[in-house]
């Protein structure tokens, strides 16, 4: 069976913080179906590298393409396929989750009725707030909401910078779910975590920034046989 092509290509990437240079040399490829686990100790250019990714920064060297394309040539095409969850979880505590729902829809240019959204904040467990201030809701709600926009933006390619921050064990068994649907749908996933994740049947391609864990502190057994690394 011949093998899907890679969507999502970074070819020799360099990143600097400051004066010291994070990682250097790095090489991957995402195809569809994928999971990308992003494995380092704190400080090691984790996050550094998913802003590279998203847009957010630009490396010291080396290219990022997607569809063959290099980013800074098809941002546009890139951004409708692509939907970011960082540390923030980037909703106004003003407006109600609903509201924050059809916001962003409306930011991206694909409106969303209100049943949509609403329906999507239900399926995520947020069925007693859709009415209330995003203020008074807990961190962990405040999450479900923006996980619920993430699912409900289409996107083909999550990048997502520690989504179980703040979850509580059935939070984190709701992100261990959609992550499986959307990788089983044929979706893409870029991720970091320091917490275990369960995702049986999930293709995940490791990769190492900085020096390798030690095994105790590996966050996921990986199911590859080829570990991806950058020096």
């Amino acid at each position: 069976m011949t093998e899907s092509p890679a969507l999502l290509t970074v070819h020799d990437l360099a990143c600097a913080r400051g004066d010291r240079t994070l990682f250097a040399g790095m090489n991957f490829q995402l195809r569809q179906g994928e999971l990308l686990l992003v494995q380092g100790g704190n400080g090691r250019g984790k996050t550094s590298l998913l802003r590279l990714l998203t847009g957010l920064s630009h490396p010291l060297a080396g290219e990022i393409r997607w569809r063959g394309q290099a980013v800074a040539d098809c941002r546009e095409l890139y951004h409708r396929e692509m939907a970011y969850l960082g540390h923030l979880n980037g909703i106004k505590d003003e407006l109600t989750p609903v509201e924050n729902l059809r916001l962003a829809a409306e930011l991206a240019g694909t409106p969303m009725a209100a049943a949509t959204a609403e329906h999507a904040l239900v399926d995520i467990g947020l069925a007693r707030c859709l009415d209330l201030p995003c203020r008074v809701l807990s961190f962990g709600q405040r999450r479900r909401v923006a996980l619920a926009g993430l699912v409900s933006s289409g996107s083909l390619l999550w990048i997502l910078d520690e989504p179980l921050t703040g979850l509580d064990v059935h939070g984190v068994a709701l992100v261990e779910g959609l992550l499986r649907n959307h990788v089983g749908q044929g979706g893409m996933v870029v991720a970091t975590t320091h917490q275990p994740l369960a995702l049986a049947g999930v293709r995940i391609v490791p990769l190492q920034v900085g020096p390798v864990l030690a095994k105790a502190e590996a966050a996921i057994d990986v199911t590859e046989d080829e570990l991806c690394s950058a020096s």
